[in-house]
C-alpha cells in the first residue's frame, strides 16, 4: 500500500528517523568496552543480561514493524522470537525471565549482527512515506529502547556489585561539597488540578486521559532526602523498629536482611557506584531504597510520601527544564548529585522518587489494541508509582506526566525519597 507524502507527516518521519539512529547509536556507546562475559551476567531474576537488552530492543522493531510491513519478511533467526520476547503473551512463547543468563548462545557478535541487520531494514523502510500507525509504532520503539538504556545501566550496576571485585564501569567525578541544611518546605494550595498527558508529543498510554483531581493543601520538600538524613534514620534503629514499617515491608526487610540501602557498605561509610567503591557523600540524594524503606523513613521523619498527583502538580512548576539542567543519562555521570538549585530542585533526574500512590489506571484509560497494548496496562496491580527520572534516564524520555512503576520491594533502580506533608492552615 502506498501513502501520499503529507508535508507534516514527512517532517515527523524525518525526525523519527533521526531519533531512531541517535537512540540506537547511544545504546551502542553505552555498552562499548564491555566484554562478552560482562554482557551475559544475570545477577538476579529482576535484572537481565546486557546482551538480552540489546537483542530485545531489536526484537521489538523486527516483530512490531518489519514483520508487519515486509511482504516477504524473513526473521533474522526464528528462534529469537521466543528467546527475546519479554512479556508479550499475544506474540507467543517466551523464554523464562529468570533464566536469561543461561543464553550463552547466540553470542554477543551475533547479537550485534542482529542489530545491524534490523537497523538497515528500518533505514530502508524509512526511505518511503509511512502511515501514521507505523510512525506511532516506530516512536514507541524509540522510547522503548530508551527505557532499556536505563535498564542496561541499572542492571549492569547490580551485575558488577555482585562480583566480589566490584569492578568499575567508568570513572566517577568527585562529589561536590555541599553544606548540610534543614529540609525546606514549599506550600501548595491544592484544589482541583489536572493531571496526565498534556498537549502534543509522545506519551505512553498510561499517562492518559488527562483528568481532574482534588488535592488538599500540602507541602513538598524542596529537595530529595540526602544520604546524611537517611543515615540518621539507620543509626536511630530505623530497621529495628517495627512501628515504622508496613507489615509487608517489615516482613520483607527481615527476610532479606536489609540494614541499609542497597549497595551501602556494612560500616555505613561507603557504597558501591558504577565508578567503583567510594565514600558516602552526605549531601547526595539517598538512592536504591524500596518503597517500604521510603515509607518507613517518611514515618520516622514525621512526614509522608507525596501522592503522584501532588508530585505532578508541584513538579509542573519546574518544567520545562533549561538547557543543561538536570542530571540524566547523557551527563555520563550515572550517579546522583547533591542539590545545588534553589526552590523546588531535582524533580527531574538524579533519583526516581517514590510516591504514595498505587499504579492504577486513570479514569477512562484504554490500552492500545493488539499485542502492544500489553505494554503498560497489564501491570496495573501490586506496583507503586515513581516520578521524575534518574541519573540513568535519557533526558528526552522524561516529562511531568511520566509514570514509572515498580513492586514495593524493588531496590536496584536509582530510587529515592522526597517528603510531603499536609499543610496546616
Amino acid at each position: 500500500m502506498r501513502y501520499e507524502r503529507d508535508p507534516i507527516l514527512a517532517a515527523r518521519q524525518a525526525q523519527l528517523h533521526a531519533a531512531l539512529r541517535a537512540t540506537r547509536n547511544h545504546t551502542a556507546r553505552l555498552v562499548a568496552g564491555l566484554s562478552a562475559e560482562d554482557c551475559m551476567v544475570q545477577s538476579m531474576p529482576d535484572a537481565s543480561p546486557v546482551k538480552w537488552h540489546l537483542a530485545h530492543t531489536t526484537w521489538f522493531f523486527e516483530t512490531f514493524i518489519l514483520e508487519r510491513v515486509q511482504p516477504d519478511f524473513v526473521p533474522f533467526d526464528p528462534a529469537y522470537r521466543v528467546l527475546f520476547n519479554s512479556y508479550y503473551v499475544g506474540v507467543g512463547q517466551r523464554h523464562p525471565r529468570p533464566a536469561r543468563g543461561v543464553l550463552s548462545r547466540p553470542g554477543l557478535e551475533e547479537i550485534h549482527a542482529y542489530r545491524t541487520h534490523v537497523e538497515r531494514a528500518l533505514d530502508a523502510l524509512l526511505q518511503y512515506p509511512l502511515a501514521v500507525e507505523l510512525l506511532d509504532l516506530i516512536e514507541l520503539g524509540v522510547h522503548h529502547e530508551q527505557q532499556h538504556q536505563e535498564l542496561i545501566v541499572t542492571d549492569l550496576k547490580h551485575h558488577f556489585w555482585s562480583n566480589p571485585l566490584h569492578p568499575a564501569h567508568g570513572p566517577l567525578s568527585e562529589a561536590l561539597p555541599v553544606a548540610e541544611s534543614a529540609t525546606r518546605w514549599l506550600p501548595f494550595s491544592g484544589g482541583l488540578v489536572e493531571t496526565g498527558r498534556r498537549g502534543a508529543g509522545f506519551a505512553f498510554d498510561n499517562e492518559s486521559p488527562r483528568h481532574g483531581v482534588w488535592l488538599q493543601p500540602f507541602q513538598l520538600a524542596a529537595r530529595p532526602v540526602s544520604n546524611a538524613e537517611y543515615l540518621a534514620f539507620v543509626e536511630d534503629g530505623g530497621y529495628r523498629r517495627p512501628e515504622l514499617w508496613l507489615s509487608e515491608g517489615w516482613d520483607t526487610q527481615q527476610r532479606e536482611g536489609w540494614r541499609a540501602p542497597l549497595y551501602w557498605h556494612d560500616d555505613l561509610r561507603g557504597h558501591y557506584t558504577l565508578g567503583g567503591d567510594r565514600a558516602l557523600a552526605p549531601g547526595e540524594p539517598v538512592c536504591h531504597v524500596s518503597y517500604y524503606e521510603a515509607d518507613a523513613y517518611a514515618r520516622w521523619a514525621g512526614s509522608r510520601l507525596p501522592l503522584e498527583a501532588e508530585w505532578e502538580h508541584a513538579a509542573s512548576s519546574a518544567w520545562p527544564l533549561r538547557a543543561g539542567e538536570g542530571n540524566f543519562l547523557e551527563s555520563g555521570r550515572l550517579h546522583p548529585r547533591a542539590a545545588q538549585e534553589q526552590g523546588l530542585s531535582q524533580c527531574f533526574g538524579d533519583v526516581w522518587e517514590w510516591t504514595g500512590s498505587a499504579y492504577l489506571p486513570y479514569p477512562g484509560f484504554q490500552p492500545a489494541s493488539g499485542a502492544v497494548g500489553e505494554y503498560n496496562g497489564k501491570f496495573m496491580i501490586n506496583q507503586m508509582v515513581l516520578r521524575g527520572g534518574s541519573c540513568a534516564t535519557p533526558r528526552e524520555h522524561i516529562r511531568p506526566a511520566y509514570r514509572n512503576f515498580f513492586p514495593p520491594g524493588a531496590r536496584w533502580q536509582f530510587s529515592g525519597i522526597r517528603l510531603a506533608r499536609h499543610l496546616r492552615e
